[in-house]
């Protein structure tokens, strides 16, 4: 049955205004400030990063971007605000790779991280790295294995909290290669260097960028990395999967997520920004400064990586018989 002419035109009508409205909430957006919520403590690699990019969107948008550090259980408070705050675009969320395995790992969760966020995009990469100090006596993972089963209880490795990629992949490791190393919480990178260079803990899960300087002075030395291959700038550093751990890969990612029932028009506005201020050179130079390497991908990708890493991690995480503390 074909409608009226008079009938279709007021639908026609009112389709397209409900089209430039769309249109219109989406170019107007944001018209006030924007916090960007760093659930980790300032000073870090993927700090400054946030900062970055922080600084494009809000060249590009023309509003302030507020960086806002919520540090705390492991991450997971700042990403529970987050998950809780008001879904209009104006408080985001620096979402980096253990937001998907905090459920897994600790038993004070108070959100779901396939459901109560809107993956945005994701803009960059790190790997992680295993480091310890000069008078440690393993050179390596292999001789760290052989070490710990001589010596169970005993070894000490600094990570900042039970919910990071650093708090994995040290239980991991034990499970994976029937060691006890013991892993010891900081409040961040910064605190935990500091042990390290003072020799006040042997071992350190971290991100290279902060570290490197002091290898390089010969007060620290590498053990091995997370990554499924070895790293093109270290290719003599053998990965923790072929030191005898096979399948061992814990990847640390960062993006942008807001809160659940976001308008999708205003994720299309920042997508299309973090796109925008990833394929800038000077961005590009400045996040490998701090080790980060721009790897962007759309919502869809986005949102499709976290679903896939957390059925994956969350298997991997059940298989080994980690419990969550």
């Amino acid at each position: 049955m074909q409608l009226p002419r008079r009938k279709f035109l007021c639908l026609a009508a009112s389709a397209a205004a409900c089209a430039v409205s769309r249109l219109a909430k989406a170019q107007a957006y944001p018209t006030r400030p924007v916090t960007l919520i760093v659930p980790i403590a300032a000073g870090g690699g993927l700090d400054t990063g946030a900062r970055i990019l922080a600084e494009k969107l809000q060249d590009k948008l023309q509003q302030p971007f507020v960086v806002e550090n919520r540090p705390g259980a492991g991450s997971t408070l700042g990403s529970t605000y987050v998950a809780r705050a008001k879904p209009d675009g104006y408080t985001l969320l620096l979402m980096d790779s253990s937001t998907i395995w905090m459920k897994w790992l600790t038993k004070n969760v108070t959100f779901d991280v396939i459901n109560d966020l809107t993956p945005v995009a994701m803009f960059a990469n790190t790997p992680l790295v295993l480091f310890a100090h000069p008078t440690f006596a393993p050179n390596d993972v292999v001789e760290l294995i052989a070490y710990s089963k001589a010596n169970p209880g005993k070894v000490s490795v600094a990570t900042p909290g039970v919910t990071t990629p650093h708090h994995l992949a040290t239980v991991w490791l034990n499970t994976a290669a029937r060691i006890e190393l013991m892993p010891v919480p900081y409040r961040g990178a910064a605190p935990a260097l500091n042990d390290l260079l003072g020799g006040q803990i042997p071992l350190m899960w971290a991100t290279p960028v902060a570290v490197m300087p002091f290898v390089e002075q010969g007060r620290v030395k590498l053990l091995g990395v997370a990554t499924k291959e070895r790293i093109p700038t270290w290719p003599q550093m053998a990965t923790v999967a072929e030191s005898g751990v096979p399948g061992f890969a814990v990847d640390i990612w960062l993006g942008i997520a807001a809160p659940a029932n976001v308008p999708p028009e205003v994720v299309t506005r920042l997508d299309q920004a973090i796109r925008e201020a990833c394929e800038l050179p000077e961005v590009r130079k400045r996040m490998s400064t701090v080790g980060l390497n721009i790897d962007y991908r759309n919502s869809t990708q986005f949102h499709e990586l976290i679903v896939s890493d957390h059925q994956k991690y969350g298997t991997i995480i059940r298989e080994a018989g980690i419990q969550p503390e």
